[in-house]
């Protein structure tokens, strides 16, 4: 059977999508199955002029937001890069991007497509300040999720939580599948360490959604308690300056470490203690399940697809957002009790190897993929 896997961002782009696609090529490759990858690559910007028409709504209503002329143009393009490059017949086609899978079903409509939503695009545009709930924007990208159910052979997504959400906004919400994301558990290796100061980590996107500004002030309440700790945050984006600043306001600029971008953080995450992420909103979450094969203590908050990774108080602990001094209660609970934080980092690895396991998602994967092609066993 021959797959082709849609992404939008390169393999290497940080996120839930890298953390899996480019490593199922591994557990799919036989003489049964074959697999490639696609995407649009950064420097193809501007070069579509096809003329975009969606069968469930008119986008022109919206047209005059210079978010949603972005997005279209990004479209035009992906179908003008995928129709440059693209020659290989495939029997099924899985997009993991919205525009990757409207611009597939476009140029391929007799080929099968499964389309699965990672995240909520307009959500963190929103808890970024880029656009208003309810504005243009907002109800043009909600607009897409029924275009990608009309054009999709199966709409999936990868929590309970985002099949949910994405309920008001299409015409058969019971028909989404879940399979949440996988990771390859050879990726991962805990090793045994011990800090006599604290390492608290974080891998994420410096912008608002993420809540770091939170934690932040979390981290300064510890502080003003006596706790010892050490803060690394490993990613980068538009808001790292302000942040940078807030440590200092904050007076804990000397206990972070800021990294920036790192490819593989996988590889030295095994060596902190704990990891923390106060997400404003997030589908799934990836980066907790890496976090708990790292074998790390867990501390996230209870919102979208992180309560279906953490269950509060068994392998990790669950705090509202927006509550900094709720994320220092959990946080010290952690810092303080070192057997407390063992016993949380055990239930939360064991877990993510039963349930996030990349050889259990690409059974799960295989099962759904063979419906499109009858007769073949996986």
């Amino acid at each position: 059977m021959n797959l082709l896997q849609a992404l939008f961002f390169p393999p290497e782009q940080p996120g839930g999508v890298s953390s899996m696609i480019p490593y199922l090529q591994e557990r799919f490759r036989s003489s049964r199955w074959e697999m490639d990858l696609f995407w649009l690559p950064k420097r193809i910007r501007g070069k579509g002029r096809e003329e975009i028409v969606f069968e469930t709504f008119d986008w022109t209503q919206y047209g005059e937001s210079p978010v949603v002329q972005k997005y279209i143009q990004t479209y035009r393009d992906y179908i003008w890069w995928t129709k440059l490059r693209m020659s290989k017949s495939y029997d099924l086609i899985h997009a993991h991007h919205p525009i990757a899978g409207l611009a597939m079903k476009r140029i391929y409509p007799e080929i099968p497509l499964i389309q699965t939503l990672h995240s909520s695009y307009e959500r963190e545009l929103i808890l970024n300040g880029a656009i208003r709930e309810g504005g243009l924007e907002h109800q043009f990208l909600v607009s897409i999720y029924r275009e990608l159910e009309h054009v999709s052979d199966r709409l999936m997504t990868v929590s309970r939580a985002f099949a949910e959400y994405l309920t008001p906004y299409i015409d058969h919400p019971a028909s989404i599948g879940v399979i949440p994301n996988g990771f390859d558990e050879k990726r991962f290796k805990p090793v045994p360490h011990d800090n006599d100061i604290p390492q608290l980590v974080t891998v994420t996107r410096l912008v608002p959604a993420k809540g770091i500004d939170t934690l932040f002030k979390a981290c300064a309440e510890l502080k003003k308690r006596g706790h010892e700790y050490v803060l690394h945050i490993i990613g980068d984006g538009p808001s790292r300056a302000e942040l940078e600043r807030l440590a200092q306001d904050l007076g804990i600029y000397n206990e972070t470490i800021f990294y920036g971008y790192t490819l593989h953080p996988e590889e030295f995450m095994p060596f902190f203690d704990i990891f923390v992420l106060p997400s404003r909103a997030e589908a799934f979450g990836s980066v907790f399940a890496e976090a708990a094969l790292s074998c790390l203590a867990l501390v996230g908050t209870n919102v979208g697809g992180i309560p279906e990774q953490i269950e509060d108080g068994v392998n990790g602990l669950l705090v509202n957002p927006d509550d900094e001094l709720g994320l220092a209660d959990a946080l010290e609970k952690v810092i303080s009790d070192p057997g407390y934080r063992y016993e949380l980092s055990r239930s939360a690895w064991d877990k993510a190897k039963s349930l996030y396991s990349l050889t259990r998602v690409a059974n799960e994967l295989k099962k759904t993929y063979l419906q499109y092609q009858p007769g073949l066993k996986g």
